[in-house]
């Protein structure tokens, strides 16, 4: 009896409603913007409608806010009538920027930093090479090694012989704790431009990354204005820029802190960025220079930097702005931590974090 597979066209799973799926994502984008604001972010739903005709007579934007109470995304509040969002559709927010930052790294081959250094270690890699002697029988590819000894020795009579082995290269086991610093200073939205929104994206898109495909890694995300504080992941989706200054010490002892208590061997802060450091904490008061680049500012910034790199913390800027006086002051911070600096576009910042991230996981800082 001949046996075979029979191929018929893919029909991908229709949603109960089609119209709901496309105008979730768009919700999503809009309530990062909005810092979570889900009555803000639905009024400009609506006037998007208005505008676009994104719905029909037949699926309103009424019947999508009724679907996202039935479905767990809105809560209202019986008392008051305030419409707050989930956990679930915070989480759907992280997902949303997992996706639009990922998928695009994916499709241009970005981010595809593959290491020389292959061992035993929990992370299997798609990587197969020919067996060698030392490889456990856990690497062995059985389905591939059976494939081999047909295709050398025939289907008459079957053996597999050491030639006939593939084994499936596991990566080095490796664990790293990462810091986020963020800046959150009013320049952060000024001259017309959103700064904040992109930062956002990133570190939700980043956290995660982090949950799902490292789950042994750490990541802390601080804010820094006049002060640093720690947020948790799900404050990210409300988190908004305030009237403040940039005190990047205060950002940096924070960060070293949290990572002094971590016993991982990879540590690394992250810090984006608009500006230069312009306040410092003394005691209760703030010494603030708006101008920027206050020498006092700037060498207690510089000596936090030279710390970091004696206790082997690499501090990665991304540098949202250009400006030529700016890209000096992070050029001698780069040198006296010896980290690494890179001057983004908010559509590169993604990208740059993401392969930042993912090399240097894979080596002892």
């Amino acid at each position: 009896m001949a046996v075979g597979f029979r191929f018929t066209d893919y029909i991908p799973p229709q949603s109960e409603n089609p119209n709901f799926d496309s105008l979730l994502k768009i919700f999503l984008q809009l309530l990062t913007i909005s810092s979570g604001d889900a009555s803000e972010a639905l009024s400009w739903l609506s006037s998007l409608d208005k505008q676009y005709k994104m719905t029909s007579d037949e699926y309103g934007i009424g019947d999508f806010i009724q679907d996202l109470k039935e479905k767990g995304y809105l809560t209202e509040d019986g008392g008051s009538g305030e419409i707050k969002i989930t956990p679930k559709t915070e989480q759907n927010i992280r997902k949303s920027a997992l996706e639009e930052i990922f998928g695009k790294l994916k499709k241009s081959s970005k981010g595809n930093h593959n290491t020389p250094h292959t061992g035993i270690g929990d992370e299997t890699s798609t990587d197969r090479r020919e067996f060698r002697f030392g490889d456990s029988v856990e690497q062995i590819a059985m389905t591939d090694s059976i494939r081999n000894a047909q295709v050398n020795h025939g289907l008459g009579e079957f053996y597999l012989t050491e030639k006939d082995l593939e084994v499936t290269e596991n990566e080095h086991k490796t664990q790293s704790s990462t810091v986020l610093m963020i800046d959150i200073s009013h320049s952060m939205i000024l001259y017309g431009e959103d700064r904040i929104t992109p930062a956002k994206k990133v570190a939700m898109a980043l956290a995660e990354l982090v949950t799902q495909k490292y789950p042994k890694d750490t990541l802390d995300i601080i804010v820094f204005g006049n002060d640093a504080w720690q947020i948790n992941v799900k404050d990210l989706p409300y988190l908004n820029v305030g009237p403040y200054h940039t005190n990047t010490v205060a950002g940096l002892e924070l960060a070293m802190d949290i990572l002094r208590k971590r016993k991982t061997p990879n540590k690394q802060i992250f810090m984006i960025t608009d500006g230069k450091p312009t306040c410092l904490k003394e005691g209760t008061k703030y010494y603030k220079n708006s101008f920027g680049l206050d020498r006092k500012v700037v060498n207690k910034t510089l000596n936090l930097a030279a710390q970091c790199r004696r206790i082997k913390i690499p501090v990665t800027t991304f540098m949202i702005a250009s400006d030529p006086y700016l890209k000096q002051f992070v050029e001698e911070f780069t040198a006296v931590n010896q980290g690494k600096a890179y001057f983004s576009s908010l559509q590169g910042l993604g990208h740059l974090i993401f392969e930042d991230y993912k090399q240097n996981r894979r080596k002892n800082l």
